[in-house]
């Protein structure tokens, strides 16, 4: 019960800070939409934004109100007739964008000519510069916490949606085409932005939010006539996106409460509980828009009359600090530790092998859930410790 409380715990911290995010892309798209492209592209737009008392609020809650409808209408009609569609759009953007950076070509003021080839040879070749051990175990740590978001791993969202599965379906394979199919997503999607990036606006942002809401504007406005167009697609595809993981966070929520009703007997209670969340997570997501990543005095840090750091600059960092940077490793290496040794993984062959279906990997699993993973966890929560506190273990 208690691994089922902290799980329970990180969508709800994580929602309060993704719909604002949500709310962000979603004022993009419309301004692109609008046709207001150009505006978007002066230096002080997004930070303009983000610092208004009422643009960011209204975009957030409307994001998490097209969230909580979706999860409103329930599994079948609601996320799963969504995906349907929206999935396929999101690959065929992703796949169009992807092509078009490629052949993308600017010359600067100086005569240099930048194109988006040499922003696909960056993202896709390794540079070993000035690398040790210890900022090779940093970039090891950092690219299996972002397994944690990519995968959906240690926020219920697996166990929630893998619970509506058909008893036919086969559990292993099904694994195995969502690593598969999320990492090639996540390739397409750097070249969906770094070769625009490199032949458009080569001394702009390289990752976080500036590259997405700051850079990505020189990029379309340098494209000319057709830059508008290609940031509706690109923006479009970011909201799809970003919908597809605040539903799932949020139907983790909705179906804890949804359960615990039918157990006691009161009937189906999604639509009440859908809409309770979304108004929970709504007023704490209030707290982060007004928070203005920090910059309009109500952090942490600010409240607490401290330095800022890693998890006191602003709310948002303090909920992902909580969420990310501890709830999640930590859940992640009690449940291995639940599954390898309390539990035993005998019951994941069992369930492995319903309907006839082998285990093919299940001497492999059981070495992993039991030594390896449970180390790695220790390494990565150790990992996000270090980085919000700075503390120093990796530097």
């Amino acid at each position: 019960k208690f691994l089922g409380i902290l799980t329970f715990l990180v969508p709800v911290l994580i929602m309060t800070y993704y719909a604002v995010i949500g709310g962000w892309i979603t004022k993009y798209a419309v301004v692109y939409i609008t046709g207001q492209a150009q505006a978007a592209a002066a230096d002080d737009y997004f930070t303009a934004f983000i610092t208004s008392s009422t643009s960011p609020v209204i975009f957030a809650l409307l994001f998490m109100g097209v969230t909580a409808f979706i999860v409103y209408n329930g599994v079948e009609k609601g996320i799963e007739k969504v995906s349907k569609w929206m999935m396929p759009v999101l690959l065929v953007l992703v796949v169009i964008i992807s092509i078009y950076s490629l052949t993308l070509k600017h010359t600067d003021s100086s005569g240099q000519v930048h194109t988006g080839i040499q922003g696909f040879l960056y993202y896709l070749t390794p540079n070993l510069e000035g690398l040790t051990v210890q900022r090779f175990l940093q970039i090891l740590l950092d690219a299996m916490s972002q397994l944690f978001f990519s995968l959906s791993v240690s926020m219920g969202i697996m166990i929630t949606y893998g619970s509506y599965l058909d008893k036919k379906q086969n559990v292993e394979k099904n694994a195995l085409v969502i690593v598969v199919c999320d990492t090639l997503i996540a390739l397409m999607a750097g070249l969906a932005v770094m070769p625009s990036r490199f032949a458009l606006d080569a001394a702009g942002a390289v990752g976080g939010p500036k590259l997405l809401f700051i850079t990505m504007q020189n990029v379309f406005d340098k494209m000319g006539s057709i830059g508008p167009i290609f940031g509706i697609l690109f923006y479009l595809l970011v909201v799809f996106a970003a919908i597809s993981s605040s539903i799932s966070l949020l139907e983790v929520i909705v179906a804890h409460f949804v359960d615990d009703a039918r157990d006691a007997g009161k009937g189906d209670k999604r639509k009440p509980y859908s809409i309770l969340a979304a108004i929970a997570a709504g007023v704490l997501c209030v707290l982060v828009c007004l928070d203005g990543l920090g910059e309009n005095g109500m952090a942490p840090a600010h409240l607490l009359n401290i330095e800022a750091s890693g998890w006191s600059d602003c709310w948002l960092d303090f909920f992902d600090c909580v969420a990310e940077g501890i709830l999640m490793p930590l859940g992640a290496l009690l449940m291995c530790i639940c599954i390898g040794w309390e539990l035993g993984p005998q019951i994941v062959d069992d369930e492995c092998c319903l309907e006839g279906n082998r285990f093919k990997s299940k001497t492999f699993f059981n070495v992993c859930v039991k030594y390896i993973t449970p180390i790695i966890m220790i390494l990565i929560l150790a990992g996000q410790l270090d980085s919000f506190f700075g503390l120093g273990w990796f530097s």
